[in-house]
């Protein structure tokens, strides 16, 4: 009876959830996690500002967030210093890209993306009636050329593009992805994810352009700022393209706690420095790790590296539940080329420790 009730478009899209979670393979095993290095979360957690304003603040959890996130917009056009009026505030990115898809996807519009990119866009283009095309990557790179070709080739409705790049941790610099934004037809939307903008190297990140009509840039808190947990993110546009997020925004989606977890980490900017800079020293740590055991850890912009495991995808699937059988989360990408990868997050010592323990044996399963 409760199918009856869906429209066609809902029952012909596939009900999974696009990510298994490490709490679904403590259920399965019955055993905690002891390296939680697959999800790209800063395990270095928040700075302990946020940590502060959280408990002061604990006992006005009965009460709505505001909805229209005036203190957290006023902090970020400071910190960016650009207008509030360029900035709108979602759930996590990954709420602001089913905003996005709401507002200019209609049954039938393409979108263009990578082959083996992050997936969530793509599943908001679904939902909303979208086909994607996909293109695929070059030297474990987006391929920008490609992309624009294809946007042009099918009348694209809307591009997505990461920069840096999630699975591979590859990126592009300013200039470059300034000459892709060009090169993109007036008619169609840029979406430029910059979930990692603050492990990338200053030449990655394009000056911000907030009269441009096609381009938005998505941000984060869950990253470099150890705020995964409180789903924050933050969308940069031209005024009119972001004045619209209010026709289809969840106005209370963004709790109160979360407005103030977000706001004490973006005015600790000394901890944003401190774990920028262990997440260098623990992609420098896999490295050395992924070399010890004849792999090859791919130069990497974000908070994890993707390791080259020297074979197929099935070899890279072998080794990633060997290492789960270890108690050691990881992912890899899905996709035909990548999928020879393996993907470990630049954790904290201890768990890169647990990783440089178990890596040679769940090789020598593997092989064996």
């Amino acid at each position: 009876m409760t199918t009856s009730l869906l429209t066609p478009l809902a029952l012909s899209l596939p009900g999974t959830i696009p990510f298994v979670g490490p709490e679904a393979i403590e259920r399965r095993t019955g055993r905690p996690i002891r390296a939680r290095l697959g999800a790209n979360e800063s395990s270095f957690g928040p700075s302990q500002a946020v940590i502060e304003a959280l408990r002061a603040a604990a006992d006005t959890v009965w009460k709505y967030g505001d909805p229209e996130v005036h203190d957290l917009r006023s902090a970020l056009a400071r910190h960016l210093r650009i207008p509030a009026d360029n900035l709108v505030v979602g759930e996590g990115i990954d709420g602001l890209h089913g905003l996005i898809a709401r507002l200019v996807i209609q049954p039938g519009d393409v979108a263009i993306t990578s082959l083996g990119a992050y997936p969530t866009f793509n599943y908001h283009v679904a939902g909303f009636g979208g086909r994607t095309v996909v293109v695929p990557y070059r030297a474990d790179k987006e391929d920008l050329t490609a992309l624009a070709d294809a946007v042009r080739r099918e009348h694209a409705r809307v591009v997505y593009v990461a920069n840096p790049d999630n699975p591979m941790g590859s990126w592009w610099t300013a200039s470059e992805i300034a000459d892709f934004v060009d090169a993109v037809p007036e008619q169609t939307l840029i979406v430029l994810d910059e979930a990692y903008s603050e492990t990338a190297p200053l030449t990655a990140l394009p000056a911000f352009d907030i009269s441009r009509e096609n381009l938005i840039r998505t941000r984060t808190f869950s990253k470099a700022y150890g705020l995964a947990g409180q789903r924050v993110g933050y969308a940069i546009g031209e005024a009119g393209l972001i004045a619209a997020f209010d026709k289809v925004r969840n106005h209370f989606g963004v709790t109160r706690l979360s407005q103030v977890a977000a706001i004490a980490a973006l005015g600790d900017q000394a901890w944003l420095r401190h774990v920028v800079e262990q997440v260098a020293a623990g992609r420098e740590l896999i490295r050395a790790i992924a070399t010890e055991n004849g792999l090859v850890a791919l130069p990497s912009a974000t908070n994890f590296v993707a390791v080259d495991c020297g074979s197929d995808g099935a070899f890279a699937l072998a080794l990633l539940k060997a290492l789960e059988a270890r108690d050691v989360f990881v992912r890899k990408p899905m996709a035909p080329v990548l999928d020879r990868c393996i993907r470990i997050t630049a954790g904290r010592p201890a768990e890169l420790d647990i990783l440089a323990e178990e890596l040679p044996r769940a090789l020598r399963s593997v092989r064996q």
